[in-house]
């Protein structure tokens, strides 16, 4: 049985998505000790650390065993579990912290950690871009020559035929969103790159329609959290996961992702709010026609109406909802297993207002919607803000 009591965010740390001369294991221990020093916490005072990176790429580095490669930097020995999900491994590291916390009363402290190491990989082996980062399912869907931006376009395609009201020119906007809050981001991929909406617009195509810039960036990074069950200023109130069928035309709607219904739903319910409660959120743009899916799924409008929200700057800086301060994975970067505590990292920092030039005020209740795949793995959390 499950405990009732929420666990809490006590410390965050990133390094900047970039690409970076380190090893892994060297970029987690950064982004590590980085969230400790934010937590006034040392590693002799964390009961448990889980990972999440992608075990294939570390065929480029020589070395698979992530758990025992951190134990000899941190110099401890103490549980490491590893929580791959793909793209949606950060969340659903935090998510797996949290709900373990909840059943074992001997944790007081868990430190997770989101590693990917991506651009010495791709620079190394063209093999491995094809076989897995630019691949989708292998049995089926990969022999076809689908891959990650071939699947999203598909839904792009499948989308605006069935909403013709929605164009390009709205996805654009979505990436230059994006783009305009990566500007003032430090640790963003395209900090103080300028992109204007035009460049977006006049983009090479990628797989059509989606063009290269919607299309998020792949990077190394890091990024960690520590969770703990003493009370701090940002309280962990909801927290689900839910995976779905490996292919998309498996599902009843190829433009409805259930888990997103399903996990951002169950999270909602703990924190006992609704989704009109929520103040800003990071969400997952991998492509920015899954940006926008998200807001239909989240329940943010009805389906086929997002564009209405999008021209009327809804999720902008200064809007109603602001999504993707940080930049995006389209412009803060998607280093795949980092990027879901990259998000918790951000929200953090916006309720604790310091953010710098991307600070949003008046802020309860922050929402982070990490994706893998073309919504095959879907994690959902929420933080609320405590006291003023």
């Amino acid at each position: 049985m499950l405990s009732l009591q929420n666990n809490f965010v006590k410390g965050v740390g990133i390094i900047p998505y970039r690409i970076h001369s380190k090893p892994s294991h060297l970029l987690a221990y950064d982004a590590a000790y980085s969230a400790l020093e934010d937590s006034d916490l040392s590693m002799g005072d964390i009961d448990v650390v889980i990972v999440s990176n992608l075990e294939w790429f570390y065929s480029s580095e020589k070395q698979r065993h992530m758990a025992s490669v951190l134990s000899s930097a941190f110099k401890t020995r103490i549980p490491i579990i590893r929580v791959p999900a793909a793209c949606a491994g950060g969340g659903t590291a935090f998510w797996a912290a949290n709900r373990m916390m909840k059943n074992d009363k001997e944790w007081n402290n868990v430190l997770v950690i989101g590693v990917e190491k991506l651009m010495e990989t791709t620079d190394n082996s063209a093999a491995i871009i094809n076989e897995f980062m630019m691949a989708m399912e292998s049995r089926w869907e990969q022999p076809e020559g689908i891959n990650a931006p071939c699947s999203a376009a598909l839904t792009a395609q499948e989308y605006m035929q069935r909403f013709p009201d929605t164009t390009m020119d709205d996805l654009a906007l979505i990436s230059f969103k994006n783009h305009s809050n990566g500007f003032n981001n430090p640790n963003a991929f395209f900090y103080k790159k300028k992109v204007t909406l035009e460049q977006i617009k006049k983009s090479p195509i990628a797989s059509s329609p989606l063009r290269v810039h919607d299309c998020s960036i792949s990077c190394d990074g890091a990024a960690a959290c520590v969770i703990t069950k003493d009370k701090t200023d940002i309280e962990i109130v909801g927290s689900d996961y839910c995976a779905d069928n490996i292919i998309p035309f498996e599902r009843d709607d190829p433009l409805t992702w259930e888990a997103t219904l399903i996990s951002s739903g169950n999270a909602l319910k703990q924190a006992g709010i609704t989704i009109k409660d929520i103040d800003i959120a990071e969400l997952h743009d991998a492509f920015t026609i899954v940006e926008l899916l998200s807001y239909e799924d989240l329940g943010f409008c009805k389906k086929g109406e997002a564009y209405k929200l999008v021209r009327d700057g809804f999720f902008g800086i200064d809007g109603k909802v602001p999504a993707n301060v940080s930049g995006g994975l389209k412009a803060k970067g998607h280093p795949v297993s980092a990027t879901g505590l990259g998000m918790i990292y951000e929200l953090a920092k916006q309720l604790r207002n310091e953010a710098g030039d991307r600070q949003v005020s008046n802020l309860k209740y922050a929402l982070m919607h990490n994706i893998g795949g073309i919504g095959n793995a879907i994690v959902c959390n929420i933080l609320k803000k405590v006291g003023g």
